[in-house]
């Protein structure tokens, strides 16, 4: 038995036939939340707004329209966050394929200790958040959404990660980034229009991209439903401007994380859906061009 069969519940949200475009999980977890919790119930959510967007991408020649999704469901339920990571880590390595992106559905931030971790040490890792995630921890636990950076830093070094759009931190935040150097696009850069440039300079560096997207980067005018909001935030488009650039390089693997249903009114459902969608039709365009 592998791990996929021993650690998720199958799913039939997502659908199609022919080749899978993209290879789905989805992870029910938000154990150490220190806000608003809810963030659990966004992979189902995220998969209903797919369903009910327009998946034709005239920027790609793309059209995800019955194609085929292989969805793998969700990770079994757990509170213990020592045990998500490692089953995670675990079912994502066995999702890997050199030719379909593999895309996790959160759950928390401290998702990506698990999926980012099943990739190889020099594959880039892109993280799109306000927050910086980067405290040693938090309510007196190590494995946090609030330390997740940090203990993928820890075991693996700084030389392959970028963080954009930082807003909301604290100083030992701050003071380990510096310590540690690690690549920073600001809140700042982005308003000034050099976010997708520096972001395109970053993914040329590197053979092979994950991406990570915590749904609070954007302000909250444009994603009220997250755990832990922040005001002054990027705009959608600025935040597409961005991704659109990641498809100029080879992106294996991606996460969209902390969406919160609870207290979404369907802007943030949609956006999510949205970038589930495009990076599907970037991956596909990357196979055929």
């Amino acid at each position: 038995m592998s791990y996929t069969q021993l650690y998720t519940n199958p799913s039939t949200l997502l659908s199609g036939d022919g080749e899978p475009a993209a290879t789905i999980l989805g992870v029910p977890f938000d154990s150490t939340h220190s806000y608003r919790p809810g963030c659990r119930f966004a992979p189902n959510y995220i998969r209903e707004m797919f369903n009910n967007i327009e998946v034709f991408h005239s920027r790609f020649g793309v059209d995800l329209e019955g194609m085929a999704m292989n969805d793998l469901g969700n990770l079994v339920q757990t509170v213990d966050a020592a045990d998500m990571v490692k089953m995670v880590r675990l079912v994502v390595s066995e999702m890997r394929d050199d030719n379909i992106i593999s895309i996790i559905l959160g759950g928390e931030h401290l998702v990506t200790l698990g999926t980012y971790m099943a990739f190889p040490q020099d594959t880039a890792l892109v993280v799109f958040d306000a927050h910086y995630d980067l405290r040693d921890q938090y309510a007196g636990a190590k494995l946090s959404h609030a330390s997740f950076l940090r203990r993928i830093i820890e075991e693996r070094g700084s030389s392959h990660i970028l963080h954009v759009g930082g807003r909301a931190y604290a100083a030992e935040e701050i003071a380990y980034a510096q310590e540690s150097d690690i690549r920073i696009i600001t809140d700042a850069d982005i308003q000034k229009g050099s976010g997708p440039s520096q972001l395109a300079e970053f993914v040329k560096l590197h053979d092979a991209t994950y991406i990570s997207v915590d749904m609070d980067v954007l302000d909250p005018a444009f994603c009220p439903g997250v755990g832990n909001p922040e005001g002054c935030g990027i705009t959608s488009k600025e935040l597409f401007s961005m991704i659109y650039e990641l498809g100029k390089g080879n992106v294996v693997g991606a996460d969209i994380v902390e969406l919160n249903p609870l207290f979404d009114n369907g802007a943030g459902g949609t956006l999510a859906g949205k970038i589930l969608s495009t990076l599907t039709a970037m991956n596909v365009y990357g196979r055929v061009k």
